[in-house]
């Protein structure tokens, strides 16, 4: 179980990466870059950093080679944040659940439809022979019960 001074510096760090990927970055190789979660380890001496990448594989390898090159600049900024004995070393890493979210619902939309399509076709055969059944010529059972038979007099 986390301690609360834990979670506390990892939201912290959060918010101190994120915010710096998004004003105080230059290099070009950092676009389209969001900071999903922070783990920080129990001595909080280790920081990972979660990151999403909106691209294709080299896009995302380019991204995360320019985070490694401005993690010291990161640090730094982290260290003026955060009030500990030791500054956690940062490390990046590709957070893929996003595009596993994204490959799934493709997946689904692909299945489904075929679905619905045949649930709307059976809902349409079940409608059509509700409206017309042979033998049914508007006449309640009601209706055929009360009518005189053969033999009763009336």
């Amino acid at each position: 179980m986390s301690s609360r001074r834990v979670l506390k510096a990892a939201q912290a760090i959060r918010e101190v990466v994120s915010m710096a990927i998004i004003t105080d970055l230059k290099d070009p190789r950092v676009k389209d870059v969001t900071v999903t979660f922070v783990e920080v380890a129990a001595d909080m001496r280790m920081a990972k950093v979660h990151v999403s990448v909106m691209g294709d594989e080299t896009k995302q390898n380019l991204c995360l080679k320019g985070l490694q090159s401005s993690v010291g600049y990161l640090q730094k900024k982290i260290g003026n944040r955060i009030d500990t004995r030791y500054t956690p070393r940062i490390q990046f890493q590709l957070d893929k659940g996003l595009q596993n979210a994204m490959s799934v619902t493709r997946i689904l939309e692909e299945v489904l439809p075929a679905e619905k399509r045949m649930e709307a076709e059976s809902s349409e055969a079940d409608s059509s022979e509700a409206v017309s059944e042979p033998g049914n010529d508007g006449q309640t059972a009601s209706s055929q019960d009360a009518s005189p038979e053969v033999g009763d007099h009336v």
